[in-house]
């Protein structure tokens, strides 16, 4: 199908997909007119894209977990792997932001903030 459909079809921009192409994301043929050709199973592929980007994968993760997923015997199964993965990396950022939040409200008022807070002994 060329660009114009596929980007119909999906709901995204010539130039997101041209985008998604330079990054390896997506794969075209080329027709002889030069246009872009790009097989059916490519519509289902952007929409999984665009859903992971809103889910808050990068699309290096999503261009590393790509083939597994394709070649998974159970997709289903292999993308709710990747899913409580996506999990645990947020609770551990979230845990990371805590902590930090915590270091900077204890520097508020101090005078000086940026001085190193000193161990209080009990």
């Amino acid at each position: 199908m060329l660009i114009g459909e596929l980007a119909a079809r999906t709901g995204l921009s010539r130039d997101a997909i041209r985008f998604y192409e330079r990054n390896g994301l997506v794969t075209g043929g080329r027709l002889p007119s030069g246009y872009r050709d790009f097989a059916p199973e490519t519509v289902p592929w952007l929409l999984y894209v665009r859903t992971a980007q809103t889910l808050g994968f990068s699309l290096a993760e999503i261009a590393r977990h790509g083939d597994e997923l394709r070649d998974a015997p159970d997709q289903a199964e292999a993308l709710s792997a990747l899913l409580a993965e996506k999990i645990r990396v947020i609770d551990a950022r979230m845990a990371e932001l805590a902590a930090l939040r915590a270091e900077l409200d204890a520097r508020v008022g101090t005078g000086c903030p940026l001085r190193a807070v000193e161990a209080v002994s009990p």
